[in-house]
C-alpha cells in the first residue's frame, strides 16, 4: 500500500483482482444492498423468497421438484422455504390433477398482489444497478453470467447453501 498525502491508501488487491469470484462476489454485495434496500426490508423478503414468488407468478403452477432446480436449492431447503412463505400466506400446495401423489405450488391471492406489486417495483431497483452499463454491456453481462452458472451446473456443481 502507498499513502499520499490527506488521502487514504491505495490498496492493492493482489491476486483477488484477477479472480472472477472476487468480482462476482464484490457485485453481489451491490446486489444484496440495493434488494434489501427496496425489496428485501420493505417487503420482509429474501431474495430467494422473491425469486420463488416471481417464479410461480410468471408460470402459475410449479412443482417443487421445478422449483428446486430452477433455485438451485436441495429438496429439504426447499420445503423449509415454502412453508415459510405459506405461513405468510403467500404460496399454496395443492395435489396435482394430473397425478394425485404430486404436489404442485402457486399463489395465493395476497401472493398475486404482492407478486405484481413487486413486478411493478424490479425495474427500478434494476436501473439502479446497471446504470453505468450500457444496453450492448447489459446483454453481454447477462450472458456472461448465465454461462458461468452453466458451466457449474453442467459440472454437477451445486449451489452452497446461502440465507438469501
Amino acid at each position: 500500500m502507498t499513502a499520499t498525502k490527506d488521502k487514504e491508501p491505495v490498496l492493492d488487491e493482489g491476486r483477488l483482482q484477477s479472480l472472477i469470484g472476487y468480482r462476482i462476489a464484490k457485485a453481489r454485495l451491490a446486489t444484496q444492498t440495493l434488494f434489501a434496500r427496496h425489496i428485501g426490508t420493505p417487503f420482509s423478503l429474501r431474495a430467494v423468497e422473491y425469486s420463488l414468488l416471481m417464479l410461480l407468478h410468471a408460470n402459475r403452477v410449479l412443482t417443487p421438484k421445478q422449483l428446486s432446480r430452477a433455485l438451485a436449492l436441495p429438496g429439504p431447503n426447499l420445503t423449509i422455504l415454502m412453508d415459510r412463505l405459506q405461513a405468510r400466506g403467500l404460496i399454496e400446495r395443492v395435489r396435482s390433477e394430473v397425478d394425485r401423489r404430486s404436489q404442485q405450488a402457486l399463489l395465493t391471492a395476497e401472493g398475486q398482489a404482492l407478486a405484481r406489486q413487486l413486478d411493478d417495483l424490479t425495474p427500478n431497483v434494476e436501473q439502479d444497478l446497471d446504470g453505468p452499463l450500457s444496453r450492448g454491456e447489459l446483454v453481454m453481462l447477462a450472458e456472461l453470467l448465465d454461462k458461468v452458472a452453466n458451466a457449474t451446473r453442467d459440472r454437477g456443481g451445486e449451489a452452497a447453501e446461502s440465507d438469501d
